[in-house]
């Protein structure tokens, strides 16, 4: 992407943002708080284990598109906070103004980038839990009482068919990519496929969000603009100066057998292709922080993350903010790294656009919060789905494989659908 000044975007023409933050007893799981009857793109979550954020209702939103869309986003958003009048009780990461925003992958996507402000927030850290109100005008917003919503209904007669391309043209696809590594023209590539899914009624978001949290504890389960999914990988963290990065890339599919399971771990951890895959994506995260950085520390050796469904080789990568960049800014910075990309970036980039036959929206960019501060997470937007905009009743699913020398089409196949299982089981009833 480029890094040129974007223009700063106009201030909100009704006024300046209102916030109010008081610290709550206890109030529930955040998921179980959201309401029900509202639209997928009036939902926002990040939430792991319990801990995070979620929101509903759209007190303002911002849209931009184009290489410029990350700096458009962080401009305006600074122009809102700069004006904002707060009232802020808590004082924590995540509290006083927040927004929610998911990024286009590509530069030239319709999806551009989305960032939406809740009229409403609910957040959990530790042993604090605080309710933030967001409006626009003169007076504080009023202070709400939370409480459980109404249960979400399972979906009904869920059906799913072949995106863009077919299992088989994508495993093409797959063979068309390992020839262009052969013949020198990239290192690694990533492929994704997409799948669409048609369900009677309207599809709660609701739903998904809590299946994905009581299956996936270890990822951050997020909703940003009818984006919603259970990411494993942390993109960029900022808090208090301390900037982390958790770097996945490297997958095997888990068993259920514990003893074959760990077996299968040690493999991977052994695997001449999956450490290679592994390499390039640290090495791009590292690279692409390290203008921003001091005392960057960078593992010498990937561990394993065991999640339900797969195993990844994970390398957390660290380091202390040297200027004033947000978390979005540094989320520009990474997008896109290696592990939902390739390298080089470029020609991988290209090899995506010709051999994918789709758009990949919102899926493989970034997506999750930034406060006033410019602290904040933001995640890779994997296992997810998007909301049609005009239809709740369907959905489009991602997936997408780590394309090296050794990759075989029908092995990437497989790992492709075991990475659509989390989005897959969450659309079924219980």
């Amino acid at each position: 992407m480029t890094t040129e000044p974007a223009p700063v975007p106009p201030p909100p023409a009704a006024g300046p943002l209102v916030a109010r933050t008081v610290a709550l007893e206890d109030p529930g799981a955040l998921l179980s708080l959201l309401p029900g009857h509202v639209s997928p793109e009036a939902i926002s979550s990040w939430v792991r284990r319990g801990e995070g954020l979620v929101g509903w209702g759209r007190a303002l939103v911002f849209e931009a598109g184009g290489p410029q869309r990350f700096a458009a986003a962080q401009e305006w958003w600074r122009e809102v906070v700069s004006r904002a009048v707060v009232r802020d009780d808590v004082l924590l990461p995540g509290t006083g103004p927040v927004c929610f925003g998911s990024i286009a992958f590509a530069d030239d996507s319709p999806a551009g980038a989305s960032l939406v402000v809740p009229e409403v927030v609910l957040g959990h850290r530790g042993s604090h839990f605080w309710l933030t109100t967001i409006t626009q005008g003169s007076s504080l917003p009023a202070v709400l009482t939370p409480g459980p919503g109404e249960p979400p209904a399972a979906p009904r007669e869920v059906a799913f068919a072949d995106g863009a391309l077919s299992g088989a043209q994508w495993g093409g696809a797959v063979a068309e990519a390992v020839s262009r590594i052969a013949a020198g023209e990239m290192d690694k590539v990533v492929l994704a496929r997409d799948l669409e899914v048609d369900a009677t009624d309207p599809i709660d978001p609701r739903w998904l969000l809590q299946r994905l949290a009581e299956r996936y504890d270890n990822t951050w389960v997020f909703a940003v603009d009818g984006l919603l999914g259970a990411t494993p990988e942390m993109l960029v963290r900022l808090e208090k100066g301390l900037v982390t990065s958790r770097v996945l890339a490297g997958t095997i599919r888990r068993t259920g057998d514990d003893e074959h399971d760990l077996a299968l771990a040690a493999s991977l951890a052994r695997s001449s292709k999956d450490l290679e895959e592994h390499e390039y994506a640290v090495r791009s995260v590292a690279d692409a922080l390290e203008p921003h950085c001091t005392s960057m520390n960078v593992p010498e050796a990937p561990f394993v993350l065991h999640l339900t469904n797969v195993m990844h080789l994970a390398t957390d990568v660290a380091g202390v903010l040297a200027d004033g960049t947000t978390s979005l800014g540094l989320a520009a910075s990474l997008h896109p790294s290696a592990a939902v990309c390739g390298t080089p970036t470029p020609v991988a980039a290209q090899a995506i656009a010709e051999l994918e036959h789709m758009d990949r929206g919102r899926y493989a960019g970034p997506v999750g919060w930034m406060d006033a501060s410019g602290d904040g997470e933001w995640g890779i937007a994997l296992r997810c789905g998007a909301f049609d905009p005009d239809d709740a009743r369907r959905l489009r699913l991602f997936a997408g494989c780590g394309i090296v020398a050794g990759s075989d089409p029908d092995a990437e196949l497989a790992e492709s659908d075991a990475k659509f299982v989390p989005m897959r089981d969450a659309l079924e009833a219980l």
